[in-house]
Order: C-alpha cells, then structure tokens, then sequence
C-alpha cells in the first residue's frame, strides 16, 4: 500500500509539471513593413491561447499563455515603423508578455493562423498607421487557404496616390496595374536553390513597371511595392482605385514534376465570372460596386434583375477583351520564352474577378524546374520578359487605345502613331524590347532590320526602325440611338457594311443604343 500511494503522489506530482512541459514554444519572430501597416508574425510549435491588451496608447501588450520564449527580439528591423521596441517577461503563470513600445499610435488586429507548407502555427499582429486601418473590426481574417485576407483600403489619400496620373482634357495615361504575387508571411512557391515566388514576381513587376512609365501615355501602378502580403480582394480594390485599364497579376508555377517548364497565360473562366456574379448580387455591400471601368455605373440603384444583367455584360466583356490581349501577350513571349501553353487558359482565379477591368494572371515559369529558375533568377533574363509583356500591351493599346487617352488622342489628331521615324539612337537604360515597344513593333523585325543576333544593344547606337503600323482611318463617332439598325447607319453615312464591321471589329450586326460606333470618312 505505501509503494502505490507513493507512486499516485509522484504522478500527481507530474502532472502539476503537465503544464510546463506541454507549453507553446515561440521559436522565432518576423517583421514585415507594408504602406498600411505593420506585420509582427509569431512563429511557434503549438497553436497560441492569447490575450492582446491595447488600453495603454504608447504600447501594444501580448500575452501569451503556456508559453516559453526561445526567439530574440535584437534581429527584427523596427525602421520605419511605429514600434520603439519589443521586450519581454516571464508571466507569473508560466506564459510570456511581449511588450510592444510605440513611437505612435496604431490601430491593432491580431489573429492565428494554423500551419501550411511552409510554416507552422503563427500568432499575426497587424498593426495598422492610424488613419488606414478598415473599417471593419475584423482587419484580417484567415481564409481557407491559411492565407490573411483584408478589405481594400479606399482611403481618400490612397484613392488619391494611386489615381494621380490621372489628366484632365481627354489625354489620360493609360493605367495598368502590376499586382506581384504573394508577400510578406506568404513565399509563394519554394523553388530550386530555394529561391522564392514572392521576390521573382516583385522583381518582374518592378521592371515591368519601369519599362511602361518610360513609355509616353502609360502609367503604371504596382499593387505591392514591398515584401508585405496584400489580401487578394484587397489587390482588385486597388486595382479599380486606380482606375486600370488593365491588370496583371505575375506569379510563378510550381509543379511536383521537376520537368514541367514554360510561361502560362490565364484569363477567369467563364464558371468563375458567372460564380463571381452570384457572389456579389448575393452580398449586399459588394452590390455598390460600380462597374465601367472609372466607376461611372453604380449597381446600388438598380433592382436585382437589372443588376444581374449589367454585371453579366460587364464581366462577359471583360473577360473577352482578357482573352484578346493574353493572345498578344503569348505572341510577344513565344520569343523570349518557352510557353507551356500557346493559347489563354481560363481559370476562376480570385484575382481576376473584377467586372469592369481586363484581368490576366501571368505565370512566368516554374520555378521548380532548374532551367526555369536560372532564368527567374536573372535580372536580364527579367528585363527581357518584361519587355516582352510591354511589347504586347503596348500593341494590343495602340490598337485599341480607350477613349480619352493620350494614345487615342494622338491618333485622333495628330497622326503621330502613322509611322516611326527611320532611325532611333539608343539612349541610356533602353534594352531592345522597350524600343520595339516604344516604336509598336516586334523585337524579331527590329533585330530582322538592323542584322541583330543578339538582344544585347549599346548607347549610342543608331538603329534601323522598320515601318510601324499603318495610321488608322480618319473617322467620325456615331452614338447608336433607340430603333437603329448597323445598314440604316451605313446607308446614311454613304459607307459600306464592310467598312464599319471592319472599323469597329464587329462579329455580328447586333448593335445596341448607347453603344458608339466609329464612321470611317477615308
């Protein structure tokens, strides 16, 4: 009897200690600077219990139950944001407070995220510059990738920032927004030699960038300018806040199969746009979207039916115009490239459901192939795809450039897209798909005329332009009133059936009132 009471006391013994043996370790600490916000991500062993205390306004206060600290706090870089300093403490009840000391106030959310490919269980503490934070209590909530997802910030300065190459008189850039994929807490894909989605995407998008805004009548807006994570609606709000024309969304693949290679195209499939059209009318504050490209169409107004309508016009045509220049897209990287597909895939991709502005999403290789990741890797390489994107949206633009833009205006007035001058000296920073871009022409008929082998051109070197496109034909516009018919047009024009399907791409004689036609005079 005394061996087993004194054995049940050294069990009971043992299970006091229960508590200590089974705490959450936090095993390390991250940081992550973004134009909204500051990250501070908990790495630990074990999924965090938690109390976040922010009564005190010069210091944030993390409570970590049941748990031990085997992180330092020395390595996180604090420059430029709103925290002083973290400290630390053991907690009388075994757990550990984590102190945070403001230089100014912030507005906090915190949340828990269980564990991915990549990461194990993490404790989030989003805190937010006073002034940006949502409005909604619930900043951030995991979505059921494991991913933090917030609402977009439409903040009148934000509006304001990302809207300011905006002109006035009908001669506006042509905006494209650059959404780099993934951030911050997110990698992406872990490729060959570990190199991350998250830096090759930023890196492609921060060339595109700078390849489009050296081009005359083109503005460029990058969704994420930084290693910080942007939720995925959050990257559509900034995309309508800039009033895009376009938006491109660059990520890399990743494959189990080491051999898969080559560069894909996706536009949202028809499945997607038509689930995406049940989810707004389904949700009563995305039904205040407004659609039409520089929000002129709000469906806050209009009844379920015609709501329904007006999104499935909408999304139907831009999913078209997506399919039109992801094709121009692949024809300007067949060059540069391998394509794993030559034609413009279709996905439901979250990224692309916007109802009003072309969307594709661009995978630039897979970065888990070794041929694919050397490239991804190398900035010429990157300047060379970028080059090849530019090419491609400035051909399908210079085609179709939107009204009010200065392309359009330039076309309209002055002619100047008629032809390219017949030499161009190349100037410091130009690589020679930004002068094939610039002068609307292929690089394999720049490097055709100038006896090029390589991609590789010098400054001061003078070279040889081949004959651009051919100027469009002087026309007049033709607002289609009610009763109309596209013979009933022509006849009063005195021009041919041909002519105007010809003029306006048209596939069929459908014609709608409101819609405007152009009326070729020449």
């Amino acid at each position: 009897m005394k061996v087993f009471i004194t054995i049940l006391l050294g069990l009971i013994a043992c299970c006091g200690c229960l508590p200590s043996a089974m705490a959450a370790k936090v095993q390390g600490v991250r940081s992550y600077r973004a134009p909204e916000y500051t990250r501070l991500v908990f790495d630990l062993d074990s999924p965090p219990q938690y109390t976040l205390n922010t009564k005190d306004p010069v210091q944030v206060v993390i409570d970590l139950e049941d748990s031990v600290l085997a992180a330092r706090f020395d390595d996180i870089n604090l420059t430029d944001t709103p925290i002083a300093s973290i400290s630390s403490a053991a907690l009388d009840n075994g757990g550990v407070r984590v102190v945070l000391a403001l230089r100014t106030k912030v507005d906090p959310r915190s949340f828990a995220l269980g564990k991915n490919e990549q990461y194990g269980d993490r404790l989030v503490l989003d805190l937010y510059d006073v002034g940006a934070a949502p409005a909604s209590s619930a900043a951030a909530v995991p979505t059921a990738a494991g991913r933090p997802e917030r609402q977009a910030d439409n903040s009148p300065d934000t509006i304001a920032a990302l809207t300011a190459s905006l002109d006035d008189g009908g001669k506006r850039d042509i905006i494209v927004a650059i959404s780099a994929g993934h951030g911050g807490d997110d990698p992406g894909a872990i490729g060959v030699k570990r190199l991350q989605e998250k830096q090759v995407t930023l890196a492609i998008s921060r060339e595109l960038a700078a390849q489009l805004n050296q081009i005359d009548g083109y503005k460029a807006v990058l969704i994420r300018d930084g290693d910080y994570y942007v939720g995925l609606r959050e990257r559509i709000g900034k995309g309508h806040d800039a009033n895009a024309d376009l938006y491109l969304a660059i990520h890399a693949d990743a494959a189990d199969n080491k051999n898969a290679t080559g560069a894909t195209v996706y536009a949202l499939s028809d499945r997607g746009a038509t689930s995406e059209q049940a989810r707004r009318l389904a949700d009563k504050e995305n039904n205040s979207d407004l659609i039409g490209g520089v929000g002129t169409v709000s469906l806050n107004d209009k009844d379920a039916m015609l709501a329904s309508v007006l999104l499935d016009l909408s999304m139907t045509a831009s999913v078209a115009t997506s399919l039109d220049i992801g094709n121009y897209l692949i024809n300007s990287l067949s060059p540069v490239t391998r394509m794993r597909r030559r034609n413009v895939e279709q996905a439901a991709f979250v990224e692309l459901k916007s109802a009003d502005i072309p969307s594709l999403l661009i995978e630039s290789g897979y970065i888990t192939n070794a041929d694919d990741a050397k490239q991804l890797d190398s900035s010429s390489w990157r300047k060379q795809f970028a080059g090849a994107l530019t090419n491609g949206i400035t051909r399908w633009f210079h085609e179709r450039p939107p009204r009010g833009t200065l392309i359009a205006w330039k076309q309209q007035n002055s002619g100047e897209t008629a032809s390219a001058p017949s030499n161009y000296t190349v100037r410091s920073g130009d690589s020679l798909s930004m002068v094939a871009a610039r002068f609307h022409v292929t690089m394999a008929a720049l490097k055709e005329a100038n006896d090029l082998r390589r991609d590789s051109i010098q400054v001061g070197q003078v070279l040889k332009i081949p004959g651009a496109a051919p100027a469009p034909a002087a026309f007049k516009e033709h607002t289609i009133a009610h009763g109309e018919t596209l013979s009933q047009i022509a006849d009063s024009y005195s021009v041919s059936l041909d002519a105007i399907r010809a003029t306006n791409q048209l596939k069929s004689d459908t014609i709608r009132p409101g819609q405007v036609l152009k009326i070729p005079t020449s």
